[in-house]
């Protein structure tokens, strides 16, 4: 595969990526299609172990949310914006210290941002508990999904299998 295949399928992975923070978007999906679109085009040993692997997280991650209890966004005062500084954060917090790195970006970019909006302390970290018990642990389990389908694709692709 040469560089603008492997540069399309990083923009696609990077979409994915952000997707999962947009709702509506089917992020997973479009990380488990970059990695299908690359493993095709590549036919080595580890991109089909690399497929295979992300198509099982993939889907065990979609059970999970499915398991997970629903809860209401906008009545707790989520916004777009919220959703951006989280995301951003995760990503951040990834590159930081890998996979781990991504839960204390997660929650730190949901609490700047509402440090911005609230002013206090005491009132961002109280609405970053609420958040966090209303839909963070559902986007935080197929974000950090997708994000190490995506280091790992990475991964691969500089190993240069």
């Amino acid at each position: 595969m040469d560089l603008p295949q492997l540069l399309l399928v990083g923009l696609v992975l990077l979409l994915g990526v952000l997707g999962v923070l947009v709702p509506g978007v089917p992020g997973t999906w479009l990380v488990w299609a970059g990695v299908l679109w690359w493993a095709l085009h590549q036919r080595s040993g580890p991109a089909w172990v690399l497929l295979v692997s992300a198509t099982g997280l993939l889907l065990v991650v979609q059970v999970v949310k499915w398991l997970l209890p629903p809860r209401r966004l906008r009545g707790i005062g989520a916004s777009r914006r919220m959703a951006v500084y989280a995301g951003g954060g995760a990503v951040l917090g990834f590159v930081v210290v890998p996979v781990l790195g991504a839960v204390a970006g997660f929650v730190g970019g949901i609490y700047l941002c509402e440090r911005r909006r609230l002013g206090t302390h005491g009132e961002a970290w109280s609405s970053v508990r609420t958040v966090m018990r209303a839909a963070g642990t559902s986007i935080l389990v197929e974000l950090l999904a997708c994000l190490t389908v995506t280091a790992a694709w990475l991964g691969v692709v500089l190993s240069g299998s």
